[in-house]
């Protein structure tokens, strides 16, 4: 269902997700604001963010998905865990696990995992995504966070949105970069003819990645990559963007002549501060197995 609204005078000045709050009573505000994160909320035209200003005047198309009704059940799946306590909880993800449900995916993935070990999460992400404040795509491994309550959710998103929680990649890129680092930014948004892809456009969110070259080889540059913010697909999209896909990339990319399944994309570190005592922690995981043998093979010349 899509809704139209125009904003009034009265409205002028109004942050965009107070506005829609006030005026989708039936959602709460950190509902509104995943449906604008999530392209559900266009502004004159154009993907919109939380923290726009209205003006009089300015076309929202609104567009409201149904709820449907589903029980996602725990599932007694191995989770390698970092760490755990009541706040919260770092697993190193494995490649090929769907980090929560999605239409013809309720099981097997690692919401339904984190249910069975943790028994309760946060609720701020809804009965699909509960706790989880950050995503890997599912051939990405690797660290990432989950919330246990409410309160370590809005404090560890405020992290990653205020840039002050650190997310570094290690994974390696067709050809050779020229530069010994550098920075990508370019705006991300869906792709204007593949829907299920994502693209560098004109009207895209702000995206910024930080690069810096670890090792060459012939045909391939080995990269470690930061995260700045946190768009769809980001490190893939960007340094496709730059003429570099990462390796085995079958959206971006070509397939890879190595034996590894997905992306050679692996999140190595993740730099936060704990929700609760504000001390500052660092998690880290090695490279799997498939992406050190990667690495043997091409220091062997391969």
């Amino acid at each position: 269902m899509e809704e139209l609204l125009i904003v009034d005078e009265a409205s002028c000045g109004k942050r965009l997700d107070v506005f829609l709050a006030d005026k989708k009573t039936q959602f709460s505000r950190s509902h509104i604001q995943k449906m604008i994160a999530d392209g559900a909320v266009l502004r004159n035209g154009r993907e919109a963010k939380a923290n726009d200003r209205l003006r009089s005047g300015d076309s929202l198309q609104v567009r409201v998905l149904e709820a449907q009704e589903l029980k996602i059940l725990p599932e007694p799946i191995p989770l390698d865990v970092l760490y755990e306590d009541q706040d919260m909880i770092v697993i190193n993800k494995t490649r090929g696990m769907v980090v929560h449900p999605a239409p013809g995916v309720s099981s097997g993935t690692l919401v339904n995992a984190l249910l069975y070990h943790c028994g309760d999460l946060s609720g701020i992400n809804g009965v699909i995504r509960p706790g989880i404040v950050h995503r890997l795509d599912k051939d990405t491994s690797g660290v990432m966070v989950a919330a246990k309550n409410d309160a370590a959710h809005v404090d560890l998103a405020e992290q990653i949105r205020l840039k002050s929680a650190h997310r570094t990649y290690q994974t390696f890129v067709s050809g050779n970069i020229a530069e010994e680092n550098g920075v990508i930014r370019a705006p991300i948004g869906r792709h204007p003819t593949e829907r299920k892809k994502m693209a560098v456009v004109p009207n895209g969110k702000d995206a910024t990645t930080l690069f810096r070259v670890m090792e060459r080889f012939s045909a391939y540059t080995f990269v470690e990559c930061r995260l700045q913010t946190g768009r769809t697909h980001q490190i893939r999209v960007h340094m496709a963007y730059i003429g570099h896909p990462v390796l085995g990339d079958p959206k971006y990319g070509r397939k890879s002549p190595f034996a590894i399944e997905g992306q050679a994309l692996h999140s190595c570190e993740l730099l936060l501060t704990h929700p609760r005592t504000k001390e500052r922690m660092r998690f880290a995981a090695d490279m799997p197995q498939d992406m050190k043998k990667i690495l043997h093979d091409l220091r062997r010349g391969r």
